[in-house]
Protein backbone atom coordinates (compact mmCIF):
# COMPACT_ATOMS: atom_id res chain seq x y z
CA UNK A 1 0.00 0.00 0.00
CA UNK A 2 1.49 3.77 -0.30
CA UNK A 3 0.75 6.99 1.27
CA UNK A 4 1.77 10.65 1.30
CA UNK A 5 2.55 12.86 3.97
CA UNK A 6 3.52 16.52 2.88
CA UNK A 7 4.88 19.06 6.12
CA UNK A 8 5.38 22.72 5.34
CA UNK A 9 6.45 22.19 1.89
CA UNK A 10 7.46 25.29 -0.06
CA UNK A 11 9.44 26.07 -3.25
CA UNK A 12 11.04 29.12 -4.46
CA UNK A 13 13.15 30.15 -7.57
CA UNK A 14 15.95 32.22 -7.58
CA UNK A 15 15.23 35.49 -9.48
CA UNK A 16 18.23 37.58 -10.69
CA UNK A 17 17.71 41.58 -11.81
CA UNK A 18 20.09 40.74 -14.54
CA UNK A 19 22.22 38.24 -16.24
CA UNK A 20 25.75 39.10 -14.78
CA UNK A 21 24.20 38.94 -11.14
CA UNK A 22 23.59 35.38 -11.94
CA UNK A 23 27.20 34.26 -13.52
CA UNK A 24 28.85 36.53 -10.33
CA UNK A 25 26.45 34.07 -8.36
CA UNK A 26 27.50 31.03 -9.94
CA UNK A 27 31.18 32.07 -9.62
CA UNK A 28 31.31 33.37 -6.36
CA UNK A 29 28.43 32.27 -4.44
CA UNK A 30 29.84 33.25 -1.01
CA UNK A 31 30.17 36.87 -2.00
CA UNK A 32 26.21 38.17 -0.81
CA UNK A 33 22.62 37.87 -2.29
CA UNK A 34 22.43 39.03 -5.85
CA UNK A 35 19.05 37.32 -5.95
CA UNK A 36 15.20 37.04 -4.30
CA UNK A 37 13.39 33.90 -3.91
CA UNK A 38 10.40 33.80 -5.79
CA UNK A 39 7.52 31.50 -4.10
CA UNK A 40 5.58 29.22 -5.82
CA UNK A 41 4.57 26.98 -2.79
CA UNK A 42 4.29 27.78 1.01
CA UNK A 43 3.24 26.27 4.01
CA UNK A 44 1.94 23.26 2.26
CA UNK A 45 0.76 20.32 4.29
CA UNK A 46 -1.64 17.06 4.18
CA UNK A 47 -1.65 13.55 4.12
CA UNK A 48 -3.72 11.18 1.83
CA UNK A 49 -3.97 7.60 3.47
CA UNK A 50 -3.53 4.21 2.19
CA UNK A 51 -6.21 3.53 -0.51
CA UNK A 52 -7.11 7.16 -0.18
CA UNK A 53 -8.70 9.02 -3.44
CA UNK A 54 -7.73 12.60 -3.20
CA UNK A 55 -8.63 15.67 -5.61
CA UNK A 56 -6.17 18.58 -6.11
CA UNK A 57 -7.68 21.59 -7.38
CA UNK A 58 -7.18 25.32 -8.31
CA UNK A 59 -6.54 27.76 -11.11
CA UNK A 60 -3.62 27.94 -13.81
CA UNK A 61 -0.81 29.56 -11.67
CA UNK A 62 -2.03 28.34 -8.51
CA UNK A 63 1.06 25.77 -7.78
CA UNK A 64 -0.57 22.12 -8.60
CA UNK A 65 1.74 20.83 -11.45
CA UNK A 66 4.91 22.33 -8.97
CA UNK A 67 3.02 20.57 -6.11
CA UNK A 68 2.89 16.97 -8.12
CA UNK A 69 6.42 17.18 -9.15
CA UNK A 70 7.78 17.25 -5.64
CA UNK A 71 5.79 14.64 -4.98
CA UNK A 72 7.05 12.46 -7.31
CA UNK A 73 10.68 13.82 -6.96
CA UNK A 74 11.59 15.68 -10.36
CA UNK A 75 11.88 19.14 -8.37
CA UNK A 76 13.73 19.54 -5.49
CA UNK A 77 11.77 21.29 -2.28
CA UNK A 78 13.03 24.51 -1.07
CA UNK A 79 11.78 23.80 2.22
CA UNK A 80 9.55 21.34 4.43
CA UNK A 81 9.41 17.65 3.61
CA UNK A 82 7.93 14.64 1.52
CA UNK A 83 7.46 11.15 2.99
CA UNK A 84 5.75 8.68 0.56
CA UNK A 85 5.56 5.06 0.15
CA UNK A 86 4.79 2.42 -2.55
CA UNK A 87 5.47 2.01 -5.79
CA UNK A 88 4.58 5.40 -7.43
CA UNK A 89 3.72 5.91 -11.13
CA UNK A 90 2.90 9.37 -12.68
CA UNK A 91 1.10 11.04 -15.27
CA UNK A 92 2.60 14.49 -15.42
CA UNK A 93 3.26 15.32 -18.95
CA UNK A 94 2.16 12.23 -21.29
CA UNK A 95 4.82 11.44 -24.10
CA UNK A 96 7.63 13.16 -22.51
CA UNK A 97 10.89 11.40 -23.38
CA UNK A 98 9.58 9.80 -26.65
CA UNK A 99 12.28 9.95 -29.46
CA UNK A 100 10.66 10.90 -32.86
CA UNK A 101 12.51 8.71 -34.59
CA UNK A 102 12.13 5.57 -32.88
CA UNK A 103 8.89 3.85 -34.04
CA UNK A 104 5.98 3.60 -31.09
CA UNK A 105 7.12 -0.29 -29.85
CA UNK A 106 10.39 1.14 -29.74
CA UNK A 107 9.36 4.06 -27.47
CA UNK A 108 7.49 1.60 -24.95
CA UNK A 109 11.07 -0.38 -24.25
CA UNK A 110 12.45 2.64 -23.40
CA UNK A 111 9.95 4.69 -21.93
CA UNK A 112 9.13 1.64 -19.93
CA UNK A 113 12.36 0.97 -18.53
CA UNK A 114 12.77 4.67 -17.35
CA UNK A 115 9.31 4.27 -14.95
CA UNK A 116 10.76 1.44 -13.62
CA UNK A 117 9.56 -1.81 -15.78
CA UNK A 118 11.93 -4.75 -16.89
CA UNK A 119 12.09 -5.71 -20.84
CA UNK A 120 10.43 -8.99 -19.39
CA UNK A 121 7.72 -7.23 -18.11
CA UNK A 122 7.18 -4.30 -20.99
CA UNK A 123 7.11 -7.65 -23.29
CA UNK A 124 5.09 -9.33 -21.41
CA UNK A 125 2.27 -6.38 -21.33
CA UNK A 126 3.29 -5.62 -24.72
CA UNK A 127 -0.23 -7.25 -26.47
CA UNK A 128 -2.58 -5.41 -23.30
CA UNK A 129 -0.56 -2.01 -24.12
CA UNK A 130 -0.95 -2.16 -27.88
CA UNK A 131 -5.05 -3.47 -27.70
CA UNK A 132 -5.48 -0.72 -24.99
CA UNK A 133 -3.82 2.08 -26.91
CA UNK A 134 -5.60 1.17 -30.17
CA UNK A 135 -3.61 2.88 -32.69
CA UNK A 136 -3.09 -0.37 -35.10
CA UNK A 137 0.09 -0.95 -37.25
CA UNK A 138 1.28 2.56 -36.52
CA UNK A 139 2.63 0.86 -33.62
CA UNK A 140 5.85 -0.26 -35.86
CA UNK A 141 6.25 3.51 -37.39
CA UNK A 142 7.83 6.64 -35.88
CA UNK A 143 6.67 8.55 -33.45
CA UNK A 144 7.28 11.77 -35.50
CA UNK A 145 3.83 10.31 -37.69
CA UNK A 146 1.79 10.17 -34.97
CA UNK A 147 -0.64 12.92 -34.23
CA UNK A 148 -0.84 13.95 -30.96
CA UNK A 149 -3.94 11.92 -29.79
CA UNK A 150 -1.78 8.93 -30.83
CA UNK A 151 0.68 9.88 -28.45
CA UNK A 152 -1.22 10.41 -25.28
CA UNK A 153 -3.13 6.61 -26.17
CA UNK A 154 0.31 4.80 -26.25
CA UNK A 155 1.91 7.00 -23.39
CA UNK A 156 -1.10 5.94 -21.04
CA UNK A 157 -1.17 2.55 -22.06
CA UNK A 158 2.44 2.74 -21.08
CA UNK A 159 2.44 4.61 -17.68
CA UNK A 160 -1.06 2.26 -16.48
CA UNK A 161 -0.25 -1.03 -17.97
CA UNK A 162 1.01 -2.23 -14.51
CA UNK A 163 -1.19 -1.24 -11.70
CA UNK A 164 0.91 0.77 -9.12
CA UNK A 165 0.52 1.39 -4.99
CA UNK A 166 0.17 5.31 -5.97
CA UNK A 167 -0.78 6.76 -8.82
CA UNK A 168 -0.40 10.46 -9.18
CA UNK A 169 -2.82 12.20 -12.22
CA UNK A 170 -1.86 15.98 -13.59
CA UNK A 171 -4.60 16.52 -16.16
CA UNK A 172 -4.54 12.87 -17.91
CA UNK A 173 -8.22 12.88 -17.35
CA UNK A 174 -8.64 15.36 -20.32
CA UNK A 175 -6.43 14.48 -22.79
CA UNK A 176 -7.11 12.39 -25.99
CA UNK A 177 -10.56 12.01 -27.49
CA UNK A 178 -13.49 11.65 -25.66
CA UNK A 179 -13.81 7.34 -26.51
CA UNK A 180 -10.25 7.20 -25.14
CA UNK A 181 -11.07 9.99 -21.98
CA UNK A 182 -13.75 7.27 -21.42
CA UNK A 183 -11.46 4.16 -21.44
CA UNK A 184 -8.58 6.06 -19.28
CA UNK A 185 -11.55 6.75 -16.57
CA UNK A 186 -12.58 3.13 -16.14
CA UNK A 187 -9.30 2.23 -16.15
CA UNK A 188 -8.46 4.52 -13.02
CA UNK A 189 -11.70 3.52 -11.60
CA UNK A 190 -10.63 0.30 -11.72
CA UNK A 191 -6.84 1.02 -9.73
CA UNK A 192 -9.08 2.89 -7.43
CA UNK A 193 -11.23 -0.33 -6.41
CA UNK A 194 -8.35 -2.51 -6.62
CA UNK A 195 -7.00 -0.46 -3.93
CA UNK A 196 -4.48 2.14 -5.48
CA UNK A 197 -3.80 5.52 -3.84
CA UNK A 198 -4.59 8.18 -5.84
CA UNK A 199 -3.66 12.00 -6.36
CA UNK A 200 -5.57 13.60 -9.41
CA UNK A 201 -5.22 17.13 -11.01
CA UNK A 202 -8.46 18.10 -12.64
CA UNK A 203 -10.27 21.03 -13.72
CA UNK A 204 -13.08 18.89 -14.65
CA UNK A 205 -15.31 18.95 -11.50
CA UNK A 206 -17.10 15.33 -12.82
CA UNK A 207 -14.05 13.94 -12.58
CA UNK A 208 -12.84 14.51 -8.78
CA UNK A 209 -16.49 14.00 -7.20
CA UNK A 210 -17.18 10.65 -8.49
CA UNK A 211 -13.60 9.29 -7.83
CA UNK A 212 -12.31 11.24 -5.01
CA UNK A 213 -12.61 11.19 -1.56
CA UNK A 214 -11.95 14.82 -0.72
CA UNK A 215 -10.39 17.44 -2.55
CA UNK A 216 -7.51 20.35 -1.75
CA UNK A 217 -8.00 23.60 -2.93
CA UNK A 218 -4.77 25.36 -3.81
CA UNK A 219 -4.60 29.59 -4.07
CA UNK A 220 -1.51 31.34 -4.97
CA UNK A 221 0.70 28.63 -3.40
CA UNK A 222 -0.61 27.47 -0.66
CA UNK A 223 -3.80 25.25 0.70
CA UNK A 224 -7.05 27.11 0.67
CA UNK A 225 -9.63 24.60 1.76
CA UNK A 226 -9.13 20.74 1.90
CA UNK A 227 -12.15 18.73 3.15
CA UNK A 228 -15.31 16.96 1.24
CA UNK A 229 -15.24 17.66 -2.71
CA UNK A 230 -18.61 19.16 -2.80
CA UNK A 231 -17.53 22.45 -0.54
CA UNK A 232 -14.34 22.35 -1.49
CA UNK A 233 -15.06 22.87 -5.17
CA UNK A 234 -18.23 25.16 -4.96
CA UNK A 235 -15.72 27.03 -2.72
CA UNK A 236 -13.21 27.14 -5.85
CA UNK A 237 -15.67 27.73 -8.65
CA UNK A 238 -17.10 30.90 -6.33
CA UNK A 239 -13.68 31.97 -6.17
CA UNK A 240 -12.98 31.94 -10.30
CA UNK A 241 -16.74 33.32 -11.17
CA UNK A 242 -16.05 36.81 -9.95
CA UNK A 243 -12.54 38.05 -8.57
CA UNK A 244 -13.29 41.54 -7.92
CA UNK A 245 -15.38 42.77 -4.36
CA UNK A 246 -16.79 40.08 -3.88
CA UNK A 247 -16.89 38.01 -0.78
CA UNK A 248 -16.76 34.79 0.03
CA UNK A 249 -18.42 33.01 3.21
CA UNK A 250 -19.21 29.27 3.63
CA UNK A 251 -22.19 28.03 6.58
CA UNK A 252 -23.00 24.27 7.53
CA UNK A 253 -26.72 23.76 7.31
CA UNK A 254 -28.91 22.02 9.58
CA UNK A 255 -28.82 18.63 7.81
CA UNK A 256 -24.87 19.01 8.28
CA UNK A 257 -24.11 19.97 4.39
CA UNK A 258 -21.78 22.82 3.61
CA UNK A 259 -23.26 25.88 1.62
CA UNK A 260 -21.13 27.98 -0.11
CA UNK A 261 -22.66 31.49 -0.48
CA UNK A 262 -20.52 34.11 -2.57
CA UNK A 263 -21.45 37.63 -4.41
CA UNK A 264 -21.05 41.36 -4.05
CA UNK A 265 -23.87 41.77 -1.54
CA UNK A 266 -26.24 44.21 -3.11
CA UNK A 267 -28.90 41.63 -2.95
CA UNK A 268 -29.43 38.67 -0.85
CA UNK A 269 -31.73 35.51 -1.02
CA UNK A 270 -33.55 35.58 1.79
CA UNK A 271 -35.99 32.60 1.37
CA UNK A 272 -36.19 29.19 -0.76
CA UNK A 273 -39.36 26.61 -0.87
CA UNK A 274 -40.11 23.37 -3.36
CA UNK A 275 -43.33 23.26 -3.31
CA UNK A 276 -45.78 20.85 -4.56
CA UNK A 277 -49.39 21.58 -6.09
CA UNK A 278 -50.53 21.11 -2.37
CA UNK A 279 -49.29 24.08 -1.91
CA UNK A 280 -46.68 22.33 1.12
CA UNK A 281 -43.22 22.40 1.62
CA UNK A 282 -41.05 19.46 0.41
CA UNK A 283 -37.33 18.09 0.29
CA UNK A 284 -38.33 15.10 -1.46
CA UNK A 285 -40.57 14.47 -4.87
CA UNK A 286 -41.72 11.61 -6.98
CA UNK A 287 -40.37 11.36 -10.19
CA UNK A 288 -42.54 13.34 -12.94
CA UNK A 289 -44.35 15.39 -9.92
CA UNK A 290 -44.86 19.22 -10.82
CA UNK A 291 -43.53 21.34 -8.47
CA UNK A 292 -42.73 25.19 -7.71
CA UNK A 293 -39.72 26.46 -6.76
CA UNK A 294 -39.80 29.75 -4.96
CA UNK A 295 -37.18 32.41 -4.29
CA UNK A 296 -37.43 35.89 -1.76
CA UNK A 297 -34.88 38.42 -2.67
CA UNK A 298 -34.15 41.32 -0.50
CA UNK A 299 -32.98 44.29 -2.84
CA UNK A 300 -30.08 46.39 -0.41
CA UNK A 301 -29.12 48.82 -3.34
CA UNK A 302 -30.37 49.84 -6.62
CA UNK A 303 -30.15 47.55 -8.65
CA UNK A 304 -30.89 47.70 -12.81
CA UNK A 305 -32.17 43.96 -14.71
CA UNK A 306 -32.08 41.56 -11.56
CA UNK A 307 -31.89 38.27 -13.22
CA UNK A 308 -33.27 34.90 -10.48
CA UNK A 309 -31.84 31.79 -11.71
CA UNK A 310 -30.84 28.26 -10.05
CA UNK A 311 -29.48 24.88 -11.34
CA UNK A 312 -30.28 21.42 -10.47
CA UNK A 313 -27.47 19.53 -9.82
CA UNK A 314 -26.93 15.43 -9.70
CA UNK A 315 -24.77 13.89 -6.94
CA UNK A 316 -21.94 14.55 -9.26
CA UNK A 317 -22.15 18.23 -9.15
CA UNK A 318 -23.11 18.36 -12.97
CA UNK A 319 -25.82 20.17 -14.27
CA UNK A 320 -28.85 18.49 -15.25
CA UNK A 321 -31.29 21.29 -15.53
CA UNK A 322 -31.48 25.18 -15.22
CA UNK A 323 -33.33 28.29 -15.93
CA UNK A 324 -33.59 32.13 -14.88
CA UNK A 325 -36.13 34.86 -15.15
CA UNK A 326 -34.16 36.38 -18.21
CA UNK A 327 -34.83 33.49 -19.90
CA UNK A 328 -38.41 33.71 -19.98
CA UNK A 329 -38.67 37.38 -20.13
CA UNK A 330 -39.45 37.83 -16.21
CA UNK A 331 -36.52 40.23 -15.65
CA UNK A 332 -37.79 43.92 -13.54
CA UNK A 333 -35.72 46.74 -15.40
CA UNK A 334 -35.04 48.58 -12.01
CA UNK A 335 -35.27 47.07 -8.24
CA UNK A 336 -34.72 49.58 -5.89
CA UNK A 337 -33.28 49.69 -2.43
CA UNK A 338 -34.66 47.91 0.15
CA UNK A 339 -37.31 45.96 -1.78
CA UNK A 340 -37.81 42.79 -0.86
CA UNK A 341 -39.79 40.23 -3.90
CA UNK A 342 -40.08 37.29 -4.96
CA UNK A 343 -40.38 34.95 -8.07
CA UNK A 344 -41.03 31.32 -8.97
CA UNK A 345 -40.46 28.49 -11.17
CA UNK A 346 -43.58 25.78 -12.16
CA UNK A 347 -41.81 22.39 -13.64
CA UNK A 348 -42.25 19.06 -13.51
CA UNK A 349 -39.47 17.01 -11.68
CA UNK A 350 -38.42 14.80 -14.63
CA UNK A 351 -35.53 13.53 -13.33
CA UNK A 352 -34.50 9.87 -12.66
CA UNK A 353 -34.50 8.55 -9.10
CA UNK A 354 -31.22 10.07 -6.75
CA UNK A 355 -30.06 12.70 -4.45
CA UNK A 356 -29.95 16.38 -6.21
CA UNK A 357 -28.50 19.35 -5.10
CA UNK A 358 -30.25 23.08 -6.23
CA UNK A 359 -27.58 26.14 -7.04
CA UNK A 360 -29.24 29.58 -6.88
CA UNK A 361 -28.00 32.90 -8.70
CA UNK A 362 -28.90 36.63 -8.23
CA UNK A 363 -27.38 38.73 -10.74
CA UNK A 364 -27.57 41.83 -12.63
CA UNK A 365 -28.00 41.58 -16.06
Amino acid sequence: MASISVKNLGKAYKQYPSPLARIKDWVHPGGGPRHHLQWVLRNVSFEVGEGETVGLAGANGAGKSTLLKMIVGILKPTEGEIIRTGRVAALLELGMGFHPEFTGRQNLFMAGQIIGMTVDEIQERMAEIEAFAEIGEAIDHPIRTYSSGMQVRLAFSLATAKRPDLLIVDEALSVGDAYFQHKSFDRIQRFRRDGTTLLIVSHNRFAIQSICDRAILLDKGSIAMQGPSEPVLDYYHALMADKEAVSIRQQVLENGQVQTISGTGEVTLEGIRLIRADGNSVSAVNVGEPVRLELKAEVRANVHELTLGFMIKDRFGQPVYGINTFSVNKTSPIYQRRVKGHCHFDFCMNLGKGNYSIAFCLSES
